[in-house]
């Protein structure tokens, strides 16, 4: 990589490590990863946090890099075996709290992505809030996270 492009990535880096804002909503970081070169599928994490005095939810979570996005837990099942499962009522995040969005926890999946996500790149994503409405977050993927 020449000087140039090195500076270039580390600049585009520090710009993405700034929080997103919407209302009262703040996301911090963002991160993706895809678990292979063949994957059909990735993740993504951060940390939201609800600075208002009314509760809200992540009701959903769209982007142009997958044919669909879902948000989901890990919940252990009868047998003992952790689940990857759909939350479709969406994520509440209380008045003043965060909510962790981590590997093993709850999380935003990637279905069918269009291609592995690339160390370095970034992966566009709009996340809606019941209350807040939405907010687009530039997600830079990091595959050693």
């Amino acid at each position: 990589m020449s000087f140039k492009t090195t500076i270039a990535a580390a600049l585009a880096a520090t710009a993405l490590a700034f929080p997103a804002f919407a209302q009262d909503i703040t996301v911090n970081d963002p991160y993706a990863r895809s678990s292979a070169m063949m994957a059909t599928s990735g993740a993504a994490f951060m940390t939201i946090t609800n600075n208002s005095g009314t509760d809200d939810r992540l009701i959903a979570a769209a982007s142009p890099v997958s044919e669909k996005v879902e948000l989901h837990t890990h919940k252990q099942d009868e047998n003992g075996v952790m689940r990857m499962i759909h939350v479709e009522e969406g994520l509440p995040i209380a008045a003043g709290e965060t909510l962790m969005l981590e590997r093993g926890g709850n999380h935003i999946m990637f279905l069918g992505i269009e291609a592995p996500f690339e160390q370095g790149a970034t992966v566009p994503l709009t996340l809606t809030f019941e209350t807040a409405g939405e907010i687009s977050v530039e997600v830079p993927v990091d595959l050693e996270r």
